[in-house]
């Protein structure tokens, strides 16, 4: 797994996260901006890209692929639907990194014909982020994927933190959250708990979960 891949992966809806979390030690983090106008997504990824280099942390832009090119990303998370419209080889040329988003067998072989970084398997649990038409995924699939793959596996969607030495166990090798620490009563002390723990999953623990 590249050293770049963090085991715990948060992802954030907007940039006024970064100032508060990236003093806590957030090392990898994926800037997911949905309905907001282009200038408002604009000014946030150039932003996002500044703190995170200041930081020492991974940003990855989701979605806007011209924009990570544009602004000098590093990294790049592509759902299904942004994969069949986005340009593969300019976003390559540019020296990005890549993962994709995938639900079922089918979405795994489009994910793997581009040759991502990484691809990121959900919902492992049922999520109540948004509505997926996908049921979960659970422990075995994750187990199976890993099998097959010889690039870093990301397990997402309601895990929280008690359910991760589980999706660890299982194969995963990062682990993506956001509900978990986003819709916390008390967000910063809940990404502390994540970053504290991130580290003692080892082998042996894993093995008994």
């Amino acid at each position: 797994m590249p050293e770049t891949l963090d085991r715990f992966y948060l992802v954030i809806d907007r940039l006024h996260w970064l100032p508060r979390f990236l003093p806590l030690g957030l090392k990898f983090v994926q800037l997911r901006i949905k309905d907001q106008p282009d200038d408002v997504v604009r000014a946030e990824i150039a932003e996002a890209i500044r703190l995170c280099k200041q930081a020492g942390c991974t940003l990855v832009i989701n979605d806007y692929w011209q924009m990570a090119i544009e602004f000098g990303a590093e990294w790049l998370h592509l759902g299904q639907e942004d994969l069949e419209v986005a340009d593969v080889a300019a976003i390559r040329k540019a020296g990005i990194k890549l993962g994709i988003s995938t639900h079922s067998d089918e979405e795994l072989e489009t994910a793997l014909s581009v040759k991502p970084d990484y691809v990121a398997l959900g919902p492992v649990y049922e999520t109540t982020l948004k509505v997926m038409p996908w049921k979960p995924q659970g422990l075995e699939r994750v187990a199976k994927w890993r099998a097959r793959l010889d690039i870093p596996l990301v397990g997402i969607g309601g895990i929280t933190l008690e359910r991760a030495p589980g999706v660890f166990a299982a194969g995963a090798d990062s682990i993506s959250v956001v509900s978990d620490v986003l819709r916390n009563a008390d967000p910063d002390a809940r990404l502390k708990q994540w970053l504290d723990a991130r580290g003692s999953w080892t082998r042996s623990e894993l093995a008994s979960a």
